[in-house]
């Protein structure tokens, strides 16, 4: 059995914090503002995950109102969602995403990216995409004033 989720997630971007993208930290002048994190990028992994097994999305699971997931590792949250489609037998078939940034360039980012999110899902790297985009200076992205990302993942039973 196949199951498909749709992951999308943005933050707002901000002086004085770290830009963190599928768990690599990426030298800017500004990063993601959240209550964790705020890696887009996992973060709609992670939802994508939550939406294949029908369990709600990341805000039902880790709530920014419980004191434990201030500052958390999104590679660590994702860890736990792994861990739960196990529970419901399934594991991750494939995996599509995609980071929307006027800036900076992701380029020489994306396979670092890549890699440890088929680490953490437990997969090969070739069942992993990791893409990234512009959008041609228009919106909030486009205006640098945050970052988007979209994930699409097809979970298989085991």
């Amino acid at each position: 059995m196949f199951r498909i989720g749709f992951g999308y997630d943005v933050h707002e971007l901000a002086e004085g914090r770290p830009l963190i993208l599928g768990g690599v930290t990426i030298p800017y002048i500004k990063g993601l503002r959240g209550y964790s994190d705020a890696d887009v990028l996992t973060h709609a992994v992670i939802d994508s995950i939550l939406g294949a097994l029908g369990k709600g999305d990341i805000g039902q699971h880790f709530p920014d109102s419980d004191p434990a997931y201030k500052g958390a590792d999104s590679l660590f949250l994702l860890k736990k969602v792994v861990a739960l489609a196990r529970d419901e037998k399934f594991i991750v078939n494939n995996l599509d995403t995609t980071i929307v940034a006027q800036k900076p360039k992701l380029t020489q980012y994306l396979n670092d990216m890549k890699m440890n999110l088929s680490s953490v899902l437990g997969v090969d790297g070739h069942v992993v995409n990791v893409k990234a985009t512009t959008t041609e200076g228009l919106g909030f992205c486009g205006r640098e004033e945050g970052l988007a990302a979209y994930a699409v993942v097809t979970l298989k039973s085991t």
